[in-house]
Parts: C-alpha cells; structure tokens; sequence
C-alpha cells in the first residue's frame, strides 16, 4: 500500500485594515450621514505553484483583491453587514484560485447605547 502523505494545510493571504466612509444600516441617520466602515479579508489558497514559478498570475493579486472589496464597501448601501459580508465573500470565491474566504467586518461606530470598541460580524464560506 502507498504511504500517504499528510493534507495540506491551506495556504493564506490575509489584507486587514481595508477602510471606507459608507452609507450601510438600517436607520435613516446611518444611511444619510454614513459612518467607517472596515474590512478585514482571509482568503485560503494553494499558493505552491505561484512560489514554484514566482508567478502572480498563479496566486490573488492583493492590491486587486483590497480595490474590489472596497468598491463592495463603498457600493451599494444594504442594511445588514451580513449581506455586506457575504457580497464580499462571493467576489473573494469568484477567482478560482480561493477555496475558501473569511471575511470580517468593522463597525466601530455603530450606536450600541453603551460604551464599546468595535462591533463585527464574520463569515467563513468556502467553495462547494
């Protein structure tokens, strides 16, 4: 019997920090005044055959992948950051190189009616 050798375990490119004024919420104020938002983006890839060729058009490009997820960001308002989220994880699982996106977003400036640092939600989706 063939010895196996052990999984790979996946690969990463994370960009943190991605940073817009938008107009997201479901209140009136929030959609008129805007607020920051942030992003934070992990995507999972093989990245052996981009180091082996030293080749970018085998891995993401992450100055491409940080200016569509700020045009996500900046786009079309929604009401949820779950929705914002999840139109960021398609556009991360839409090159076929990502097998799975963990996407985090930053809401510092929400109005809890307490005192806080940060409100996020996180998604993890990967590829079928």
């Amino acid at each position: 019997m063939p010895e196996q050798l052990p999984a790979h375990t996946p690969d990463r490119i994370t960009v943190r920090g991605i940073t817009a004024h938008a107009h997201h919420g479901v209140y009136d104020w929030e959609r008129e005044r805007g607020q920051t938002f942030v992003v934070d983006a992990v995507l999972e890839l093989d990245t052996r055959p981009a180091a082996a060729g030293d080749d970018l058009e085998r891995t993401v490009n992450y100055a491409e992948l940080a200016q569509r997820l700020h045009g996500i960001l900046t786009g079309e308002p929604v009401d949820l950051l779950e929705t914002l989220a999840q139109r960021m994880a398609d556009a991360c699982l839409a090159n076929p190189l990502v097998d799975a996106a963990e996407i985090t977003l930053h809401k510092p400036d929400a109005e809890l009616g307490v005192p806080f640092d940060d409100v996020t939600v996180a998604i993890r989706r990967q590829r079928p």
